[in-house]
This record gives C-alpha cells, sequence and structure tokens, in this order.
C-alpha cells in the first residue's frame, strides 16, 4: 500500500528535474546578491579610500534597481522581435513584468530612504523624512523612480503592458541625471553617455532572458532558431554601443594617462575592470553562440552557450550595483 505506482513514481521523476532548476535558480540568486554585499569591501581595501555608510546594502539595491528594469525591456523587446516572425507558436512564457516592478518599487523605496536622510542609512522610521525628498535634486530623482516602477507594474497589468515603456525610460533616464550631478564637468554629456549604456545594456541583458524562455517555451521547434537569429543581429549592434558608451564614460572619470594606475588602486577601477573582464566573457560566450547559430546542423545547440551568456550577464547587473556605489575615481591633473 505504501509502493507509489507507476504513474506516480512516473510523475515525481519527472518533476525532479524542474525541482533541481528551482533550485540551481535560487543558489544563483544568492550567489548573485554576494556580489554586491561582500564587492565593496574588497574593492576597497588597500586603497585607502572611504565608502560611504551601508555600501554593501546601497550596492544591493541598485543591483535589484538594475535586474528590475532588464526583465520587463526585455520582454518588451523580444515580443517586439517575435511578431516580426511569420511562423511564430501562440505560446508565450509566463509575464514576469509585475514581479519585476514590485522588486523594483522595493529597491527605489530603499534607496530613496537613505536619500531622505542625508546619504546615511536610516536605523528607524522616525529617521526617514519624505518632505525632504522635494527639496534636494538627488530625492526628487529617487521619487521619480519609486512611482515610475509603481505605475510600470500597473501598465504591466493593464491592457496596454507596452505602455510601461514609458516609466521604465523615465527610470532610466533618472539613474542617469543622478549619476551625474551639476557640479560635473559636462553633466548633460555623462546623463546621455548613461542613458545610452544603461539602455543598451537592458536590452541586451533582459533580451536574452526572455528570448531563452521563449525557446524553452517552444519546445525546440524551428522558430526559435529564427528567434535566437534576429536577437544576435541585434544584440550585436548592443554590445558595440555598450562598449563605445563604457569607455568613453570611463575616460572622461579616468583621463587616459591615469587609466592603468587607477584599474589596480582605486576601488572604482578595481571593480571596473571586472565588469570589463565579465563583458568581454560574455562577448565571447555570444559569438560561441552565434557560431552554432550558423555552422552547427542543430542551430538550436547555441541555446546552451546563450544560457551561459546571460547567467554571466547576471553577475555583470550585480557588478554595475557595486560599481554605482563606491566612490567615484581620482581625477589626477
Amino acid at each position: 500500500m505504501t509502493r507509489p505506482t507507476a504513474e506516480v513514481a512516473a510523475s515525481g521523476s519527472a518533476g525532479r528535474p524542474g525541482t533541481w532548476r528551482a533550485v540551481a535558480v535560487l543558489v544563483l540568486v544568492a550567489l548573485a546578491a554576494l556580489v554586491p554585499l561582500l564587492g565593496p569591501s574588497a574593492a576597497l581595501r588597500g586603497t585607502g579610500e572611504a565608502a560611504a555608510p551601508g555600501v554593501g546594502g546601497i550596492a544591493l539595491l541598485r543591483g535589484v534597481l538594475f535586474a528590475a528594469l532588464c526583465v520587463p525591456a526585455g520582454e518588451l523587446f523580444v515580443d517586439r522581435l517575435v511578431r516580426r516572425l511569420p511562423d511564430a507558436p501562440p505560446e508565450r512564457p509566463a509575464n514576469w513584468a509585475v514581479f519585476a516592478a514590485a522588486a523594483g518599487f522595493v529597491a527605489a523605496l530603499g534607496l530613496a530612504s537613505v536619500v531622505s536622510t542625508g546619504n546615511l542609512v536610516p536605523r528607524s522610521l522616525a529617521d526617514i523624512d519624505v518632505g525632504g525628498l522635494y527639496g534636494s535634486r538627488d530625492g526628487r530623482l529617487a521619487l521619480v523612480e519609486v512611482n515610475a516602477f509603481l505605475l510600470a507594474g500597473l501598465c504591466a497589468r493593464s491592457r496596454r503592458p507596452a505602455t510601461q515603456v514609458w516609466p521604465l525610460a523615465a527610470v532610466a533616464g533618472a539613474e542617469a541625471l543622478r549619476a551625474h550631478p551639476a557640479p560635473e564637468h559636462s553633466p548633460l554629456l555623462g546623463s546621455a553617455l548613461t542613458l545610452a549604456h544603461l539602455t543598451c545594456a537592458t536590452l541586451w541583458a533582459g533580451g536574452l532572458l526572455h528570448a531563452l524562455r521563449m525557446l524553452r517555451r517552444w519546445r525546440g521547434r524551428e522558430a526559435g532558431a529564427a528567434l535566437l537569429g534576429l536577437y544576435a543581429r541585434v544584440a550585436a549592434v548592443l554590445l558595440a554601443a555598450v562598449t563605445a558608451t563604457g569607455v568613453w564614460s570611463s575616460l572622461r572619470r579616468m583621463p587616459a594617462g591615469t587609466v592603468l594606475d587607477q584599474l589596480t588602486t582605486t576601488a572604482y577601477g578595481r571593480t571596473l575592470l571586472a565588469k570589463v573582464i565579465l563583458v568581454a566573457a560574455v562577448a565571447l560566450l555570444a559569438l560561441w553562440a552565434r557560431y552554432r547559430l550558423r555552422r552547427a546542423a542543430d542551430p538550436l545547440t547555441a541555446y546552451v552557450p546563450a544560457r551561459a551568456e546571460v547567467a554571466v550577464l547576471g553577475v555583470v547587473v550585480a557588478v554595475s550595483g557595486v560599481l554605482t556605489a563606491l566612490p567615484l575615481p581620482i581625477r589626477w591633473t
């Protein structure tokens, strides 16, 4: 009576891969969370630089905010590519935009609470001055991000989910302005570069994630290879734009003659170097996937390097959160 039937045993064995995949995802998420939590202390060690209070938590919140921006933007981007496929199957993966907007809202709310206390970590709710957010530029930008994620979640639940592109654009714009305050040299140029860099990186990472989820839903149909091919062509342009804007932004903060020194002697430089290495690894994985799309007997074998690519991109997002929380590099003259 306690021996399971054949049907139950079959269903149990069939359910194990899904369980292992869920466990693997949770482990990857936990490891990605450790990057912003432990990364600042490792990057600052031996530099003599002082970090802001709660830098690990701020880096984690910033990483969650970036990830919450990637997911819905990637869904909108890939859904637009799917409409260009004449024989696309009707099946679609579950929409994650609402959950991403909720995570982004919580992260933006946490960052706004830090801004409201003068960039100090609040110890209680009484320390948070919501009204004070309206009195500073950073406070107003933090409020824009909080409200934009709330609006994005409502748009994702509406009959026209494509309208969430506007609040998502507002978050990207607010981040670009926040990263370049008025006292900085040519802040509008810096904000434009950051906006272009963030937009392209968001579409690249979020688009690949949703494309792979779409392929898994389609279960090896020919349309999957066509979708990967469409994405790969656009991703090549996005990678070029991410590289160009990233190099330009770095040279604005670290003059060409000091880059090599600051890449090893400053926390910002060390983290930037780690990000460059990770992006180079992602580029190699993308080339491998593109090679398989063109030369392999089964183009869908490109799914393997593409899956590795999206995992490394997740680490890049976490490192980007660390980069925004560290002290800016020294401008030597």
